[in-house]
């Protein structure tokens, strides 16, 4: 880091550079001054619940639709839109909705719209990215199917406007807090009409609604204010919210320096020696379940069977991920020792096959060549990165331990937007390695390992499949209590190890900062700024 670069002396010179790197200086239609202003990603998607899965769409869909369930900035759940959730045995459930309740235009939800919505999210040829939510319902694998072989999941039964039946396939020990995940959010019957264009400007259930029709300005911002028809446990302390894209971290940070922003969660790497001093002690820390990982999908060349897991294993030993936490982030995260993150319940950082990651550079070139034994590899190895993200520091020193320690070619790949990154991932162009975080949607351990290892899983990114992994997944699902779960997600964790579809990297710790206008913000417990609860002087 160069200590010499002082944002709080440059200031007014990043604030007019802001303009030329997506600041605030070029923002179209004005932002009320009442709004509270927060540094954001530009949603990867139109935003429908069950296709949002990265951290730009999902904070505003997570504003703008309410569950049966929410979650608070602890992870604690509260029934929300839910009246009761009853089950003996957690495999079947009577839900009964609290009465009136309406979306923003009016339109009553009734547990049809959340049983539409879920039909929706499932059914193959609709192609959502959260499709794997449904899997314990029974009926998935018909509307999973491809063609699908049915509609509508049996395992969902409407009863009248305020009750509805769900039965699992077997039971689900995190299925009443899964309730509060994006995919179980209510959809109103205009959805349905054109789905896209619903997906442009969404009507919600939640304490949020689009602040009118030019609301979300792609790549620029995206305003809204409370929905006053809101009826749940997290009503707004505020006026409303912008959240405000910017292309290059830096713009985000020096704005928020001069008091032009906010709210920042993510400061860039190279202020992170400075930044209490540059805020004045305006900042947030939280250990959070968020955790960064290299993924390296077997698809790619020379990344299959056992030349890949050698050369997986290979990479894993030539990074130095404790001197990078040290150097780069400053101690603002720490070397992951899972595959999911250290603050959820059950976490061990003693699973068989951990210390398969520590760093070991003649290990590693021994792997590698192992490997080379099997085909010679001599391409460039890449790694993907969005660059409005503050990644390029920490890829750059990867790619150098990997170019030091394997004797390889290797670079970052950098993307423009988070939106373009994602998209290369899911449409497998992206051609290399790439970063792939995960901020948690509900506090299991079950939450992190399902979506992106699970056979089948859309978010599965790695493509990772293993029959041994998903049955023990499913023995986690119906055991008897939580400690036998976690017992039994940490044993499925084995073969993570052992196969290294992605390399752990860390475990972030909050840091964000807010501006002077700004009274004692908070960050939830998967560091989502805790919006609602905001105060604006």
């Amino acid at each position: 880091m160069s200590g010499a670069k002082r944002l709080a002396a440059l200031a007014a010179a990043f604030a007019a550079l802001a303009g030329l790197t997506g600041g605030c200086a070029q923002r179209g239609a004005a932002t009320p001054d009442s709004f509270i202003t927060s540094l954001g990603v530009e949603p990867q998607n139109p935003l429908i619940p069950s296709n949002t899965n990265e951290i730009g769409g999902g904070w505003v869909v997570d504003r703008l639709f309410a569950g049966l369930v929410a979650l608070d900035a602890d992870g604690n759940a509260h029934n929300e839109v839910a009246e009761s959730v009853e089950t003996t045995d957690r495999r079947h459930y009577r839900i009964v909705l609290k009465p009136g309740w309406t979306f923003s235009n009016g339109d009553p939800v009734t547990a049809q719209s959340f049983a539409d919505a879920w039909n929706y999210g499932a059914l193959s040829t609709n192609a959502q990215l959260q499709n794997i939510a449904y899997e314990p319902i029974e009926g998935y694998e018909e509307l999973a199917a491809n063609p699908p072989t049915a509609t509508s999941m049996r395992g969902l039964r409407v009863i009248d406007d305020r009750t509805l039946e769900v039965d699992l396939v077997r039971p689900t020990i995190d299925f009443q807090v899964m309730l509060a995940w994006a995919p179980f959010y209510p959809l109103p019957k205009s959805a349905f009409r054109d789905i896209a264009a619903f997906g442009e400007h969404p009507i919600g259930n939640g304490p949020y609604q689009f602040a009118g029709p030019g609301a979300w300005q792609h790549n620029v911002k995206l305003d809204l204010v409370p929905n006053p028809s809101y009826r749940g446990v997290r009503p707004p302390k505020n006026k409303g919210l912008s959240l405000v894209y910017y292309s290059n971290p830096t713009a985000g940070y020096a704005d928020l320096v001069a008091n032009n922003l906010d709210f920042d969660y993510l400061l860039p790497n190279d202020v992170l020696g400075v930044y209490e001093r540059d805020l004045g002690g305006r900042t947030i820390q939280r250990p959070t379940a968020y955790s960064e990982k290299l993924a390296i999908p077997e698809y790619l060349p020379h990344f299959s069977g056992e030349e890949g897991k050698l050369r997986r294993r290979a990479i894993a030993k030539a990074v130095d991920r404790a001197q990078i936490a040290k150097v780069i982030f400053r101690g603002t995260v720490q070397p992951s020792t899972d595959f999911t993150a250290s603050v959820l319940p059950g976490h061990s950082a003693a699973i068989p096959g951990v210390d398969g990651i520590a760093f070991d550079p003649v290990g590693a070139r021994a792997l590698w060549a192992q490997a080379d034994a099997i085909s010679k590899y001599d391409g460039m190895f890449t790694i993907g990165y969005n660059a409005d993200g503050g990644h390029q520091r920490w890829v750059e020193a990867m790619a150098n331990y990997l170019r030091k320690n394997l004797g390889i070619r290797a670079e970052g790949k950098a993307y423009p937007t988070f939106k373009d990154f994602r998209s290369a991932i899911v449409d497998k162009t992206i051609g290399g390695a790439f970063r792939n975080g995960w901020q948690g949607d509900y506090p299991t351990m079950l939450q992190y390992l399902e979506p992106n290892f699970l056979s089948g899983s859309e978010t599965n990114d790695v493509k990772y499949a293993s029959p041994r992994f998903d049955e023990l997944l499913r023995q986690a699902e119906a055991a008897a209590t939580l400690e036998e779960s976690q017992i039994l997600a940490n044993r499925a964790q084995e073969l993570l190890f052992e196969d290294l579809p992605s390399l752990p990297l860390w475990d972030q710790v909050t840091i964000a900062g807010y501006s002077t206008r700004i009274v004692h913000p908070q960050s939830t417990w998967n560091a989502t700024p805790d919006f609602e609860n905001m105060v604006k002087r």
